[in-house]
């Protein structure tokens, strides 16, 4: 506002004054307490209210202009210490990407001295912390995190995978049934817990989250893979009966888990187990024969022999190998099989006739070589079953031993200066070399005298 735009209100406002006072001579008398009052040309009291009234406008004016600014300069000084926290937190979780633990370290503890708020910063430094190896550091941290913002499925889910690395399975549950709280179909957090359930056999738990996850919305080959998940968690619990004595659910429930896969193979072997327990001897078996025509797994085989060798009754098994060679003419396995038990039988020659096919048909393998060992000792070839035993144990006339990588397990006949496993340099070792490094020289007991 101008000088001359001033003046002109000031003389406007003593005209209106002058005028109003002549118009308005009386006066005007104002208690304000019941003894207590001023009198006042009407004039004086009117001009005066208006001058109160601007007085208070302007007092309120120019509070809220303070304010503003004061405002203003708050967020302006927040902000620029959010901005250098974000700079340094930033350079920090760079350093620890890069692997310079130390420096990320210093970083996100400057970075968490400057704002203690700041959620990020603590997840950060629990990475930091945890690949110095101090895991309950991270937990601390992790916790400050989750006091800040509990809500955080970031926070929660870095705490429960750190409990679990403490093996703290308890506390990690805990961790995953809070984010179950706020998203009951998260489905990271219920194949998680579902992990932990089934480690501890805890079946049941297990696959009332397994029925939960299926409700979450899966698509294409995962579903697939967590229905097949939900049956072997079934097959616990039905395992679990059988073992506490429970016979008639268990066996219902097997065959139902047969019924809906009939691949099943480990339902299908303890089905049998079930029956054979029971001394359902026939029962056991159909169940196994079953299992071999329909899987050819060599586990039904094993089962059908030590049945039939307990029931001293090898006469109906050889005739289940004679029925299964004629419809199976080329299954290796069955032969090896049946060559075996030709064995167990001493009917050597039978043994060794299908111990050879195999070994003419099939890649070299060392159980091939044992029961060739063992024909041949029965036959009383020493010689040869000598070879045959070497071949098993893959030793040579020079008793060269082998050798094995001490990171990765990788096995080798010459030693390598690097495994080609695990591109490891210089691990190869002897095969036994970790099971007799550390032992203490104990000498032999002393030979009995006259021995």
């Amino acid at each position: 506002m101008t000088l001359m735009s001033f003046l002109l209100i000031v003389i406007v406002f003593l005209a209106f004054f002058v005028f109003f006072s002549g118009i308005n001579p009386q006066e005007m008398t104002i208690f304000f307490l019941p003894e207590q009052s001023v009198t006042y040309p009407v004039t004086v009291i009117v001009i005066g209210c208006i001058l109160v009234g601007l007085f208070i406008g302007y007092g309120l004016h120019l509070y809220g202009a303070l304010s503003c600014l004061l405002r203003g300069w708050l967020r302006g000084r927040n902000d620029k210490r959010s901005k250098e926290v974000d700079e340094i937190y930033r350079e920090g979780v760079g350093r620890l990407l890069s692997g310079d633990i130390k420096k990320a370290h210093s970083l996100l503890q400057k970075a968490i001295d400057k704002d203690p708020g700041k959620t990020e910063s603590y997840i950060a430094m629990a990475s930091v912390v945890s690949q110095e190896g101090d895991l309950d550091g991270a937990v601390v941290l992790l916790r400050k995190a989750k006091s800040i913002d509990a809500r955080s499925l970031e926070v929660l889910f870095k705490l429960a995978a750190t409990y679990e690395k403490q093996g703290q399975d308890d506390a990690a549950c805990k961790e995953y049934e809070d984010i179950l709280e706020q998203e009951k179909d998260n489905r990271k957090a219920i194949r998680s817990l579902r992990n932990l359930h089934m480690k501890h056999n805890r079946w049941q738990q297990a696959l009332e989250l397994q029925k939960q996850l299926l409700k979450a919305g899966l698509s294409g080959n995962r579903i697939q893979e967590e229905k097949q998940t939900q049956l072997s968690i079934r097959y616990e619990i039905a395992r679990m009966d059988l073992e506490a004595g429970q016979f008639d659910p268990a066996v219902a429930a097997l065959k139902q888990l047969i019924k809906e896969n009939a691949d099943f193979v480990a339902a299908r072997v303890t089905l049998g187990d079930a029956f054979q327990s029971r001394g359902n001897v026939k029962d056991a078996a159909d169940v196994w024969q079953d299992g071999y025509r329909r899987l050819g797994r060599s586990v039904f085989l094993s089962r059908l022999e030590n049945l039939y060798i307990q029931q001293e009754d090898p006469q109906s098994l050889l005739a289940f190998y004679s029925q299964a060679l004629t419809a199976r003419s080329t299954d290796l396995v069955l032969r090896f099989f049946y060559g075996k038990l030709c064995l167990r039988l001493e009917m050597v020659d039978e043994a060794l006739e299908q111990i050879y096919l195999v070994e003419n048909s099939a890649p070299d393998f060392p159980q091939i070589h044992i029961l060739l060992a063992e024909a041949h000792r029965r036959r009383d070839r020493t010689d040869e079953a000598i070879e045959e035993y070497q071949k098993a144990l893959g030793v040579d006339n020079q008793l060269n031993l082998g050798y094995v990588c001490d990171s990765c397990g990788r096995a080798s006949r010459e030693w390598m200066s690097r495994c080609p496993q695990c591109g490891t340099w210089g691990s190869y070792s002897i095969a036994f070399r970790k099971l007799i490094r550390d032992r203490e020289v104990v000498p032999p007991a002393a030979a009995p005298h006259g021995a």
